[in-house]
């Protein structure tokens, strides 16, 4: 018998980088050149122990094999390669166990931004301005998450954003691009707007199933473009040693490693690339369950535009240690700037180190100086993509280990490097002009991300975040909305679901093309009208003009697009009562009893209008 050392040079292989871990040493003839060159890397890296329980040659060796596939893509999908990951893993780890302040040297500030008021002049100018640069926008959903946090086994993008119509908010979000898309290339060429999503592992196949059983919800299957993230390793200790998953001897556990990898897929995939030859000058990012945030879009895409903005967060106004991160302009006494987004829990702390004693305090205005940030980014693509030449979509890291107690050696279990998208402004040059657009909160953020019974546990008066808030949020700012335009809407009443008090408005929605901007719904809203706290209104269509209506009951009008419908008179009926839903009521499905209600729809009219033509509704 030929010893492995002759049988590898055989083969023209040199070993030698092997020859200190004999169980890989032994296995190289299994291995292809590139995969030898990976295991080169692992070993000059002090990776050497992922070998240790390697069996002889002809044992698994499919399972080796399967090893390095997994190596090959965890190298290719991060900007660097593993080694880069590793010297990162290293350097941050080191930082964390030494306590490090990353702020460092910064003395914080508030940036300059625009604050817009709902409805107003100035809010409408940059409405207007925003929709007409729309034909040049593309944008980015980030979905890679589970709805399992909200008590809901499905892709969260599929969970029904209100339950009067049932649209889910996937459909929301492809129903506005498209009506802003129509709104933005009124009496020209129809040019589409792009699409991407970012999807994962746990998402990806629901995603693409959701899409096609909708027929992709109007949208051109050609508009539409899925990026999937890979995971990353884990790390089983301070040197940045990778963690075999405990299942199996032959993978590395991996875990996600945050939404900011949507910057580097962008880049790699040759989206963005194809984008700018298309002509798209902005990027729009947004997260997968805020239900309100299209409301905002057109006035901040103007804001944009007009100001020049490279890069501008949407935010919305925080309380003083509200947990919300804050955007804040940070200075290093080197000189460097940015603005960034610091979390609520490094904000008052940094503002005491640095000269205000006070720390995170309301202004005359009742709220912090620093705006809350909503995850909501436009970036202009000419500089974002020069940016990413140089980065590769690389995003400045971070890591949380969990230690097993104070000295710091030893963690509770494997930890790994995070990102988060909107950490994109930290490498940024000082002459990047990076500002913010806030709104309120009414109107911009209703996120749905916690289940019922962490909802119940937040504190009285902050926000709950939950399948209840996020659905009474729409018919809250429908509402108010519509009293902006001269409808007199009754007050709300507070009701309690799931131990979480909200106040519950008239069940106002209406489709994107009903009302995209303030503007429309003016236009559409004459006369006298008046809507009860009882009733609910559902607007499906786009020519749908409310003149002197008084509505006490359930009303649901639908027209086809060559349709002009004029509705009116007194609507009275017993309409849809609100019923109480146990979360815990396993008869009923997740996506109703994580809200806490259902509807009785005892008594409605509803009216639809397929044909072109004028049509009146008077009750």
């Amino acid at each position: 018998m030929e010893s492995a050392t002759e049988g590898i040079s055989k083969l023209g292989i040199n070993g030698d980088f092997a020859s200190s871990v004999p169980n890989l040493h032994k296995n190289l003839s299994l291995l292809s050149p590139d995969q030898i060159e990976l295991a080169k890397m692992l070993v000059a890296m002090e990776q050497s122990h992922l070998f240790t329980n390697w069996p002889e040659p002809g044992v698994d060796d499919g399972e080796k094999k399967a090893f390095f596939d997994q190596v090959t893509r965890l190298n290719s999908s991060y900007p660097g390669g593993l080694a880069s990951y590793i010297k990162t893993a290293r350097g941050l780890l080191s930082d964390s166990k030494t306590g490090k302040n990353p702020f460092d040297g910064f003395t914080p500030s508030v940036p300059t931004g625009e604050n817009l008021s709902y409805g107003d002049e100035t809010f409408m100018k940059f409405e207007e301005a925003g929709v007409k640069e729309a034909q040049n926008a593309a944008f980015v959903l980030v979905a890679g998450g589970l709805g399992e946090r909200l008590g809901y086994n499905g892709i969260k993008v599929a969970l029904p954003r209100e339950t009067t119509t049932g649209a889910c908010f996937l459909q929301h979000y492809i129903e506005n691009v498209l009506a802003l898309q129509e709104a933005s290339n009124a009496g020209q060429s129809e040019r589409d707007i792009p699409f991407a999503i970012m999807t994962s592992d746990d998402t990806h196949a629901r995603t693409m199933q959701l899409l096609e059983s909708n027929k992709y919800f109007g949208m051109k299957p050609a508009q539409i473009k899925l990026l999937k993230q890979e995971k990353v390793a884990c790390l089983e200790d301070n040197d940045a040693r990778l963690a075999l998953d405990p299942q199996n001897k032959f993978r590395i556990q991996t875990k996600p490693h945050g939404h900011g990898d949507v910057h580097a897929l962008l880049y790699s995939s040759g989206v963005l690339e194809e984008w700018q030859r298309g002509g798209v000058r902005w990027v729009l990012f947004f997260q997968d369950t805020n239900g309100l945030l299209f409301k905002a879009i057109p006035a901040s895409l103007g804001v944009s535009a007009t100001k020049g903005y490279h890069v501008n967060s949407l935010a919305v106004p925080r309380k003083a240690k509200e947990a919300i991160g804050g955007i804040t302009k940070l200075t290093h006494t080197d000189g460097r700037s940015m603005v960034i987004n610091v979390e609520y829990n490094q904000l008052d702390p940094l503002l005491r180190a640095t000269g205000n004693p006070d720390g995170d305090v309301n202004c005359e205005t009742g709220y912090s100086p620093f705006p809350g940030n909503i995850n909501q980014l436009i970036m202009e693509l000419g500089p974002y993509f020069e940016e990413l030449k140089k980065t590769g979509g690389a995003i400045k890291e971070f890591v949380n280990p969990k230690y097993k107690d104070a000295s710091k050696t030893a963690f509770k279990s494997s930890t790994r490097l995070e990102c988060m998208m909107q950490d994109y402004p930290k490498t940024l040059p000082p002459s990047a002009r990076v500002g913010f657009t806030v709104m309120d909160a009414w109107v911009a953020y209703a996120p749905v991300k916690n289940n019922p019974e962490d909802a119940a546990k937040v504190p009285k008066g902050n926000p709950y975040h939950s399948a209840t808030s996020g659905e009474m949020a729409v018919y809250r700012a429908n509402s108010l909305i519509l009293r902006r335009a001269g409808v007199q809407v009754e007050d709300p009443v507070q009701q309690e679901f799931n131990g979480q008090e909200v106040e519950v408005w008239p069940r106002v929605v209406w489709k994107p093309k009903w009302g995209l901007t303030f503007a429309d719904v003016k236009k559409k809203v004459a006369g006298s009208s008046s809507i009860s706290q009882k009733s609910t209104l559902a607007l499906k269509g786009r020519n749908i003009f409310i003149e002197n209506l008084s509505l006490d009951g359930a009303l649901v009008v639908e027209s086809g697009d060559g349709a002009e419908v004029k509705v009116g008179g007194s609507v009275k009926n017993k309409g849809w009562a609100i019923e109480k839903v146990d979360y815990k009521d396993t008869s009923v499905p997740e996506e109703i009893r994580i809200r806490g209600f259902r509807f009785q729809k005892t008594e409605q009219l509803e009216k639809q209008y397929t044909e072109p033509g004028k049509f009146e509704l008077k009750a």
